[in-house]
């Protein structure tokens, strides 16, 4: 089969288009042939040689992809209300980048109605983090407000839909005012360009002085002193990414004093166990809203995988709004 490798860790230009075994699923596991593949911020750190897959997964970068099923346990498939043949999209823990990807039954999850697969593939991975991280972990009620970082990238697009379609407040800081009109455009009520303006400033006036229950930060580094005072008491931070850095200095009284938490994950090494967990939450909860088109997906540009270089340049330049998706 077609994959596309890291031929050594680097920038873009390592990405080889190759030849490869064909992947055989495991107990537990079928066959995809893979029809589109997500492209997401861990796949560039990976290329880097900064993320490793974890043990036992793939080599190859890409954890999301769709196509159709084209093998797998009769009995196991049957259990989770697949066939052979059926649409499916899925979170991997590596291997996405080719033309046949094994994935965990309990990750995947049916293309939603009336979607491509191009749509379909750029689901799993933002869907899955913002679920676990904005409504599992910092438990964003309806009536509440999240302030997302990097509004505009495929996690910043997944987050505004899902916390407004179910009944929250979004404001999101941006590079440039067209990308806040992008944002606002999905949903967001308000957006912040961070290069021309204190969003700690902007969090307060918009809220008028009470700040927001919930950030989604996927910078960390300076940020979390300044998140901390765009917070209301009781809030609730939850980091998702270092890109600003991993050492933070805060001034740990506030948390104190007003009872703020600050958590975080990564959801590549969890078990497989816990992720069909949130295939069912998400099954249940946010394909209906696909479906309906109360929630849309947000494709910014594809490309085919023979040209994986130039998608993962772009991604770098963080010109796109949403994602970024390989064909086969």
């Amino acid at each position: 089969m077609q994959a596309i490798e890291i031929s050594t860790p680097g920038g873009p230009e390592v990405l080889r288009l190759v030849e490869r075994d064909e992947p055989r699923p495991a107990h537990g596991e079928l066959l995809i042939e893979v029809a589109a593949s997500g492209i997401n911020r861990p796949d560039l750190i990976q290329r880097a040689g900064l993320y490793p897959p974890p043990p036992g997964a793939s080599d190859l970068p890409g954890l999301e992809v769709s196509g159709r099923v084209l093998s797998g346990d009769p009995v196991e498939l049957h259990a989770a209300g697949l066939a052979i043949g059926d649409r499916v999209c899925a979170l991997v823990h590596g291997g996405g980048y080719a033309r046949r990807c094994v994935a965990p039954i309990g990750q995947c999850l049916r293309v939603p109605i009336g979607f491509s697969d191009v749509e379909a593939a750029s689901l799993p991975e933002t869907f899955f983090t913002v679920w676990v991280n904005v409504f599992d972990r910092a438990h964003l009620q309806p009536g509440e407000t999240l302030l997302v970082h990097g509004g505009s990238s495929g996690i910043g697009v997944t987050a505004i839909q899902l916390a407004k379609a179910l009944g929250s407040n979004v404001i999101v800081t941006v590079g440039d005012e067209a990308k806040a009109q992008a944002c606002l455009g999905f949903g967001a009520d308000h957006a912040i360009v961070y290069r021309t303006q204190d969003f700690v400033a902007e969090v307060a006036r918009i809220t008028e002085g009470q700040g927001v229950d919930v950030i989604l930060d996927m910078v960390a580094g300076d940020y979390l002193a300044r998140n901390l005072k765009c917070l209301a008491d009781d809030g609730r931070i939850t980091i998702i990414g270092v890109q600003g850095g991993r050492k933070s200095e805060i001034d740990a009284s506030q948390v104190l004093r007003r009872r703020l938490s600050i958590t975080g994950s990564t959801l590549r090494p969890r078990t497989v166990e816990y992720k069909a967990h949130v295939a069912a939450a998400l099954r249940e909860r946010v394909w209906p809203l696909l479906e309906t088109g109360e929630i849309r997906p947000a494709v910014y540009k594809t490309f085919p995988a023979a040209q994986a270089v130039e998608a993962h340049r772009l991604m770098e330049s963080s010109q796109h709004v949403g994602k970024i998706v390989l064909t086969w």
